[in-house]
């Protein structure tokens, strides 16, 4: 069985993400220590909030400079994708620094935060393998980011003005959008992840 962790730093919606992550034939670990990942075929970081304070929670569970080593599969969700990047505009935030870009406020002519249904604009990836371009997912979110390098981007949107929704870069993929919280089209992206995961232990 596929073991896939779920990183704690007591911000996100693990319940939810779990359960999502258990239907697709996934063994969960809850994973709040550095120890707890050496059983893991991949590893789901979730986050709600502001960069700031995850990246402290992840640097008092002594996260951080195993999550930057990490070489296995990576799903970062909202703040979780958002630490994948050098900083943030929220607090001047410095963050994971896996993928070269930084995070950026949201178009301020619209209201703010972006809460709601927005249709997502995908390439050809396995993170989407069965969902069509245009599918909506459930978004919650002030700050977005801009990678450095649009060849990761897999996913758009807009709000105002286009911003990243989705990004891949070698085993790190993130979304900005709640995928516990989208609905079935959310599930199967939970479930390519773990079959990404699968496919990635039969090939070590």
């Amino acid at each position: 069985m596929t073991t896939i962790g779920v990183i704690d730093h007591g911000a996100g919606n693990l319940v939810s993400i779990a359960q999502g992550l258990a239907a697709s034939g996934a063994d969960v670990r809850i994973v709040d220590d550095p120890s707890g990942l050496t059983p893991c075929d991949g590893v789901v970081l979730p986050g709600v909030g502001a960069t700031a304070p995850a990246m402290g929670r992840l640097a008092a569970k002594g996260l951080v400079e195993p999550l930057r080593n990490w070489e296995l599969p990576l799903l970062g969700i909202c703040v979780g994708l958002q630490v994948f990047f050098e900083t943030s505009d929220e607090d001047g935030a410095r963050c994971l620094g896996i993928v070269p870009g930084a995070v950026r406020r949201l178009d301020n002519s619209q209201r703010l935060p972006h809460i709601g249904w927005n249709d997502v604009r995908i390439t050809d990836d396995p993170l989407f393998v069965g969902i069509a371009s245009g599918t909506s997912f459930y978004f919650v979110h002030t700050y977005a980011p801009q990678p450095a390098d649009v060849g990761v981007v897999i996913g758009t949107t807009e709000y105002g003005t286009p911003f990243t929704a989705a990004i891949r870069s070698a085993n790190r993929v993130g979304v900005q959008f709640h995928p516990e919280r989208s609905g079935p089209a959310g599930l199967q992206v939970l479930a390519n992840f773990v079959a990404s995961c699968k496919e990635e232990s039969r090939a070590a």
